[in-house]
């Protein structure tokens, strides 16, 4: 059949929470394509309860009694709609199965459930999951970032002589001279459901003394973000997903990950340390303590950041991919109107401004 000639189902988002057949059809797909953690229906949920506004969209795609494609969407203006997307989920909310393509599919929805919709972008895709594919006359793609992962394979040691000379020589320093000063240092990878609560909070506790706090950004247990990374992790835990590592000077926590895993995947969801710390890296402490276990578990074959690729990542791997944001324009002319738009938005743009890490404003407001 035709992605053209799917058929749409336009439902509350609160569905997905109250009808268990949607919950059981989302995490099927998600299965089929991608598989990933972050995506799974009841992370899903999590993010819409805590971190949404209430007025988004399910949009559910049948091939007869099949489904085929759920996305959450939110309406940007009249006559715009986008993906679902918190800061705190690193891809646009979205699912389908593999043989679909993804700019055929947001065609369908397009034109279809959404009535008189002049535009549609699908937010941070993962070129993984969906290719990107080449530009038409209704469809656009924009670069989002750059991101790393890191392949796990062979031994540390061979990884490790792969890395930059300083990096090594400055992690064997910084560990010589913490065990001279009689400093023990301790790694903690911490997985049950109890422990998750206690994390958050010794997560919130590290951020929030830091410049994350400054700018209102930090984890703290009783914000949206607290409650949905605890909310998440607690889920998680109960199918073994979850992992938190802890990176200790003695009894003192300087460093925390809060992670998911599944299916020999890793994912990095987020990092703090003590700021407070003169002299030495604990971040980077811990990786290297949380790569060392890894690579002699051999549990993990990837480890994924899906956060934008900065200068200290490149010192840990050479991989890298760009996702992206697709945008499917109702007739072409409006493209056309958007990418002037865009390059007079970029004429007057500063040089921090990072202008390809929206996804592009469809008309005029």
């Amino acid at each position: 059949m035709p992605v053209s000639r799917l058929v749409w189902k336009n439902l509350p988002a609160s569905s997905l929470q109250q009808d268990s057949t949607l919950l059981l059809n989302w995490d099927r797909l998600n299965a089929a394509h991608g598989d990933l953690p972050f995506l799974a229906g009841d992370a899903i949920v999590s993010a819409l309860k805590i971190l949404g506004v209430g007025r988004e969209r399910l949009l559910v795609a049948y091939e007869g009694s099949n489904v085929v494609a759920m996305f959450l969407l939110c309406r940007q203006g009249m006559l715009r709609w986008q993906t679902f997307q918190p800061s705190q989920v690193p891809l646009g909310a979205w699912v389908a199965e593999a043989h679909l393509s993804l700019p055929d599919i947001a065609r369908s929805l397009l034109r279809g459930p959404l009535g008189l919709c002049l535009g549609l972008s699908i937010t941070q895709i993962d070129p993984r999951i969906a290719p990107r594919a080449g530009d038409t006359p209704d469809s656009q793609s924009l670069d989002y970032i750059e991101t790393g992962w890191i392949d796990l394979q062979g031994s540390f040691d061979e990884y490790w002589s792969a890395r930059g000379k300083n990096l090594r020589q400055n992690m064997r320093k910084q560990r010589a001279k913490l065990l001279s000063e009689g400093i023990q240092l301790t790694i903690k990878v911490l997985r049950d459901h109890a422990d998750m609560a206690p994390a958050i909070a010794h997560y919130g506790s590290l951020e929030s003394a830091g410049w994350k706090a400054q700018k209102g950004t930090a984890i703290h247990p009783d914000n949206a973000q607290g409650r949905y990374y605890r909310e998440l992790l607690e889920h998680a835990s109960l199918r073994g997903e979850a992992v938190v590592y802890q990176y200790l000077f003695d009894d003192r926590i300087v460093a925390m990950n809060l992670c998911l895993a599944r299916r020999q995947t890793l994912i990095v969801l987020k990092t703090t340390y003590d700021e407070s710390i003169q002299g030495y890296s604990p971040a980077f402490l811990l990786r290297e303590a949380e790569l060392q276990e890894l690579f002699a578990e051999r549990k993990i074959q990837h480890l994924e950041y899906f956060g934008r690729l900065m200068e200290w990542h490149t010192k840990w791997t050479d991989q890298k991919r760009t996702l992206y944001h697709l945008t499917l324009y109702r007739w072409p002319f409006l493209k056309t109107l958007a990418e002037a738009r865009r390059r007079k938005a970029n004429a007057k743009a500063t040089p921090a401004t990072d202008s390809a890490a929206s996804p592009d404003a469809v008309i005029a407001s």
